[in-house]
């Protein structure tokens, strides 16, 4: 839905990695689960048909994510699926963990504490210069001794399309359990699980897919290396649960079973399902990459610099300017009706742009989104910068300025902003982190 400013004007939502802009229908559903909650109790959402198992969902959700109904589970957020796969986890003290510069802290708090309880070694897969995965240094160090790799699919940082199936292909013949975070390109992406070979895949609902707040889902795939019970010619469409099964996982999988994890409310489960529809609606119909577009209108904006990285990059992307605080710059566009992120260095503290700089700013681009609204952040981000610029000139020297009338070569105009937010990022010791050389 294109919800109007306080001008009657659309509002140009450049957000969808923070929080995806609903569609009417999901709304919709969530009206109408309220008022049946208003009226009989929240008792009569889990006892409809389908209101504790829900196996058509979970069917689609396989379909959306390539794999064989029954394997995935609904959680409240990727963040909660993978903290229970990680306290689950049983590793030793020679063991060693790999993650990325792309992960997000609620990953890598869980990481940490899987590393405290059992001493093994938290290591980061370093960067190429053109900011993509080292998958060459990956290949020199892959040994035995890695037991857990966790990557990211869509950096939420800076909009990287990291090379996941490389990935996958690499571990196959190794010990190592992949898990991959798809939180920023389920609904965005095509996401193929089978093809991808990770073990586990958590995602969020609420984000490209546009879904309600507080419900995600996770897939988690059979290991036939480690337990020779799984059948590749079962199908696991039979289990009531429609969830994965307790007994021929083993291991991390009990911490994803229906039950171990806090299950999301009945109202944003059948949100999910309609916002599922609408993204099956949607991703039929020819629409524009606009990434190209929202690229050049930052690039071209004089004083903004683009964080990019990596060789791909999808829907997102991050930027800042050099003298005014980023904090300021979404303030102003949000008054003008254009909505984005601010993003600050602990929410992805490996990363370099999290590490160097100061905060910035992230647009994000989806389906929904219209050149209309490309051209509005162009006109909204000059006239927030114009508008900063003024308001950083002391009033007697604006007034000076004002009489003077235009500048000229001799006379170059007001002095520079005196913000200043390049400044040494402070060193932050909760993630103590084996760097590669």
């Amino acid at each position: 839905m294109n919800a109007p400013t306080h001008h009657g004007q659309r509002t140009a939502h450049l957000n969808t990695a923070g929080t995806g802009r609903m569609p009417d229908a999901v709304h919709a559903v969530l009206a109408r689960c309220t008022a049946l909650d208003d009226r009989y109790g929240p008792a009569a959402l889990r006892e409809r048909p389908g209101g504790r198992t829900h196996p058509g969902l979970h069917a689609r959700l396989a379909a959306l994510l390539g794999v064989r109904s029954g394997r995935t589970v609904l959680t409240t957020g990727a963040a909660q699926a993978f903290e229970a796969f990680a306290r689950t986890t049983v590793l030793g003290p020679r063991d060693r963990i790999w993650t990325t510069p792309h992960e997000g802290i609620a990953n890598l708090t869980a990481l940490h504490a899987l590393r405290e309880r059992t001493r093994c070694r938290l290591e980061v897969v370093p960067l190429r210069p053109d900011g993509d995965l080292d998958l060459d240094w990956m290949r020199t160090h892959l040994d035995e001794d890695v037991a857990l790799v966790s990557a990211v699919h869509l950096s939420a940082a800076c909009g990287t399309v990291n090379p996941v199936e490389d990935i996958g292909r690499l571990l196959a013949p190794h010990r190592a359990r992949y898990t991959l975070d798809a939180s920023h390109s389920v609904g965005l992406l095509p996401v193929d699980a089978a093809r991808i070979g990770c073990q586990l895949l958590t995602a969020d609902g609420w984000r490209f897919l546009r879904g309600p707040q507080d419900i995600g889902f996770a897939h988690l795939a059979p290991d036939p290396r480690t337990d020779p019970r799984t059948d590749p010619h079962d199908d696991p469409h039979d289990d009531p649960h429609g969830g994965p099964h307790g007994g021929p996982y083993g291991g991390p999988a009990e911490g994803l079973a229906e039950g171990a994890v806090r299950a999301p409310a009945p109202a944003a489960v059948a949100a999910l399902g309609a916002a599922l529809d609408h993204h099956t609606a949607a991703a039929r119909r020819p629409h524009q990459d606009l990434l190209p577009l929202l690229r050049a209108a930052v690039r071209d904006t004089p004083g903004m610099e683009l964080l990019a990285a990596g060789r791909r990059q999808a829907g997102v992307l991050a930027f800042r300017h050099a003298e005014i605080p980023a904090a300021a710059i979404r303030r102003g566009l949000a008054r003008r009706g254009v909505v984005l992120a601010k993003t600050v260095a602990h929410e992805h503290p490996l990363h370099p742009a999290g590490r160097i700089t100061a905060p910035a700013l992230r647009a994000c681009v989806h389906h929904d989104n219209t050149p209309q609204d490309i051209d509005r952040l162009r006109r909204a981000l000059t006239e927030v910068l114009r508008e900063e610029h003024a308001a950083a000139v002391p009033v007697p020297a604006r007034a000076a300025l004002a009489a003077a009338g235009p500048a000229t070569a001799a006379d170059p105009g007001p002095p520079p902003s005196p913000y200043r937010t390049a400044r040494p990022a402070r060193r932050r010791g909760h993630l103590t982190l084996h760097r590669a050389n």
